[in-house]
């Protein structure tokens, strides 16, 4: 897939070339002006990008055999832009659909991207009277149950860790399931963001800055990383705390994933789909369900920006629905209408008797 992501570089990118000059400059507003993450805005760059060759090609501009990737958009200008209607954005989800596959989760991201296009238009540089986007509503998304271990699985992985390098992959799956941080957050703690009042510094979506606190057994996992880490000779990114033992550098994202599937091999658990976001719903699951943490605390060690994406970790496990049912005041509480039916009769009967 085309990006201006650098791999090497994941806070660098191109100038945006193939693109029309207000696609340009709203994509710069976005990481310059709002601080989105160049991720989020190489998404929006993506889904601009091909709306537009769809339109060209929708319009009859190009010749209807060529290839998307290949029509050039650079030349459209705010003529064309003021000329986008409801129905072209309509069929360009309909197209994207039937054509690429996309499911209602990357229809949705498509459809954020336009609207935040036209938004910026209409509202922030005021060149566009009508948003073609304005109603338009969102693809439904049916929200899953996110799958996470349970508390004797995530026991089992932290007891069956295998490595050459014991103490940096035990300290890795530690983290995960105690601080529920993201894949790329654990990739880029620096030394220094080891605080002496025993918090972490994160960098979370949008370059956001967190502090989490940390347990015990988090202490003191990272002191045995520390220790074994500062007796390495061919250490060369002497920043990163997640170093490789072969090269002395900074592990990439792959490479804890890697990590991360062969810990799960040897603890049993490969083959069942956990990964590290997995690990990430472990532990916010643990936090809810055993520890009881407070839904407003759970979205600040997430980094959530809003507390409806941390309701999804709150998910109950069945022996808390019976749990629950069970704690209804009214559950002692049965009326047999056939045994009242019988009493009844039975004292009618008593009564007649008495009466005789």
């Amino acid at each position: 897939m085309s990006s201006y992501i650098d791999s090497r570089k994941p806070n660098k990118h191109g100038d945006y070339k193939d693109c029309p000059a207000l696609v340009v400059e709203f994509l710069y507003n976005s990481e310059t002006i709002r601080g989105l993450s160049p991720r989020t805005v190489n998404g929006y760059y993506i889904d601009l990008r091909t709306f537009f060759r769809f339109l060209k090609l929708h319009r009859g501009l190009v010749a209807s055999q060529t290839p998307l990737d290949e029509i050039s958009i650079s030349e459209i200008d705010l003529t064309f832009i003021e000329s986008i209607t409801t129905s072209e954005i309509y069929e360009f989800l309909h197209y994207v659909t039937r054509e690429r596959d996309n499911g209602a989760t990357t229809r949705a991201r498509k459809l954020s991207s336009l609207k935040g296009f036209f938004r910026y238009l209409c509202n922030k540089k005021k060149i566009l009277k009508n948003n073609p986007t304005d109603d338009v509503e969102t693809p439904a998304i049916r929200k899953r149950l996110p799958k996470y271990l349970s508390l004797s699985e995530g026991v089992e992985l932290l007891k069956n860790i295998q490595s050459d390098f014991y103490e940096r992959d035990y300290c890795i799956i530690t983290l995960f399931l105690n601080c529920g941080m993201r894949l790329s957050e654990l990739v880029n703690i620096n030394i220094t963001d080891l605080q002496e009042d025993g918090t972490i510094r994160i960098i979370g979506k949008g370059d956001k800055e967190r502090l989490v606190y940390l347990n015990n057994a988090c202490k003191s996992a990272l002191h045995r990383l520390c220790v074994e880490r500062a007796k390495m000779l061919n250490l060369k990114d002497e920043q990163a705390l997640f170093v490789s033992k072969r090269t002395g550098k900074r592990l990439s994202a792959r490479r804890v994933q890697q990590i991360v599937e062969k810990c799960l091999g040897t603890a049993g658990l490969s083959g069942r789909g956990f990964s590290p976001h997995k690990l990430r719903h472990t532990a916010a699951t643990m936090m809810y369900q055993e520890g009881h943490v407070d839904m407003l605390a759970l979205k600040e060690i997430l980094g959530h920006a809003h507390v409806s994406t941390t309701e999804i970790y709150t998910h109950l496990g069945n022996a808390q629905l019976k749990e629950a049912a069970q704690a209804s005041p009214f559950a002692n509480i049965d009326f047999d209408q056939n045994e009242s039916s019988k009493k009844q009769k039975l004292n009618k009967g008593k009564k007649g008797s008495d009466e005789k």
